[in-house]
């Protein structure tokens, strides 16, 4: 748990043996926020990405990155000022060296458009190891019209059995760790990356008992490295409880991380309640994932609220194209056809704000993103003058030798 100090937590194991104390006091972590504009932006690929596969790989890379690098570019005009890349790790086994290309490529593309990354590694939305699943492999990428992440079958349905992860391999596990630190370590001190999501949703498809030794080593990783930026990973069950309504993976992030990171895609309420959770935590909080307009998780009511909240955002995808976010999750047209999910409307692109011609989807949504935007600009611009001017004032009090 979190110390209620402030101090950095001393972090032991379940047998009682000390580990390394490696998490941010909340001074440090809120230090580190108060100190750079509001975060805003997107989780993303581009839009000829049919996956992260396409994504990273070597084949056909160049042409990719060049919609990339339009794509980002649109980013930056429209305001974001980050954007939430995930990566690959079969991509990174199977083509190493033009992966970590690849990465620094996508870094500076960001970064000359004044763009940081959060970088992400583990991920527990997964499918089951049953008769459709295919190995993740590089090579021309295949994908489903009229699917929510381009796949008929994909892990946004809804299924009984455990989502598989190649973690759960014992001779590949180890990949997956090595993968992690070596990117921490090569960027540990690089204000191209902004936060290190060490694992996205995890217990995911049902895996919580699964995943938590390997969440654990995750923070392990990483606190070896002890980077200049924040760790975090996303809590994303019902925070609107509090403590009470997550497992103990989520408890563990939710203690273990620098900064707080959520996923949430319901109504204006629901993260009123969840924020007012998360305060209590007193460290810095950003929403890793949002933006579902069928479940009335709207540009309109829930950009303005995170603004005003000084709640960094990334919503969930940026140009409508392969990866067809814009279409419901499986499990929305399942419940729907068992006779539930009767709020949901169908009528709305499910994710993403721009269409493949880089028009909005929605004019209104840019307009007000782009407004509120400025006013976070302002708000930085003022806060840099104030502090320009106290630290001129500090310097000129030290040179007199006056106390302060």
């Amino acid at each position: 748990m979190a110390r209620p100090d402030g101090m950095a937590e001393d972090c032991t194991d379940e047998g009682g043996q000390l580990l390394m104390s490696g998490i941010w006091s909340r001074e440090q972590a809120c230090d580190w926020y108060n100190n750079r504009p509001w975060l805003r932006g997107c989780n993303f690929m581009s839009s000829i990405d049919a996956n992260r596969v396409e994504q990273w790989q070597e084949l056909d890379f160049e042409e990719h990155m060049k919609v990339a690098d339009a794509e980002l570019k649109l980013a930056a005009d429209t305001g974001f000022n980050t954007i939430r890349l995930v990566m690959e790790i079969a991509v990174w086994d199977a083509e190493h060296d033009s992966y970590m290309k690849h990465l620094e490529h996508y870094l500076e593309t960001a970064w000359k458009y004044g763009i940081s990354s959060m970088i992400v590694f583990g991920n527990d939305c997964m499918p089951p190891k049953d008769e459709n699943w295919k190995p993740v492999k590089t090579g021309v990428q295949t994908f489903d019209w009229g699917y929510h992440g381009g796949r008929k079958y994909s892990q946004h349905g809804r299924f009984a059995q455990m989502g598989y992860h190649l973690l759960d391999e014992p001779e590949y596990e180890h990949k997956f760790y090595d993968m992690e630190a070596e990117i921490i370590d090569k960027y540990k001190d690089d204000p191209r990356v902004c936060i290190w999501d060490l694992y996205n949703e995890p217990g995911n498809s049902h895996r919580d008992s699964v995943t938590m030794p390997h969440l654990k080593k995750y923070y392990e990783t990483a606190w070896e490295i002890r980077p200049s930026q924040p760790l975090t990973s996303g809590a994303w069950r019902d925070l609107t409880k509090g403590y009470g309504g997550l497992a103990e993976v989520e408890k563990y992030v939710l203690d273990n991380s620098d900064i707080i990171s959520f996923h949430n895609y319901g109504d204006y309420l629901t993260n009123i309640k969840i924020l007012r959770f998360l305060k209590t935590l007193g460290r810095p909080i950003i929403c890793t994932e949002w933006l579902c307009r069928g479940l009335h998780n709207t540009v309109q009511e829930i950009y303005p609220l995170f603004y005003l909240e000084k709640v960094g955002c990334y919503n969930w995808g940026f140009v409508a194209g392969k990866y067809q976010t814009y279409e419901p999750w499986e499990s929305i047209w399942a419940d729907y056809a068992a006779g539930g999910a009767r709020d949901f409307d169908f009528t709305k692109w499910f994710h993403d704000l721009y269409r493949p011609s880089y028009r909005p989807y929605d004019p209104h949504e840019i307009d007000l993103i782009k407004e509120v935007n400025r006013l976070a600009d302002e708000d930085w611009a003022k806060h840099s003058q104030e502090w320009h001017g106290l630290t001129e004032w500090l310097k000129i009090a030290q040179m007199k030798g006056d106390r302060y």
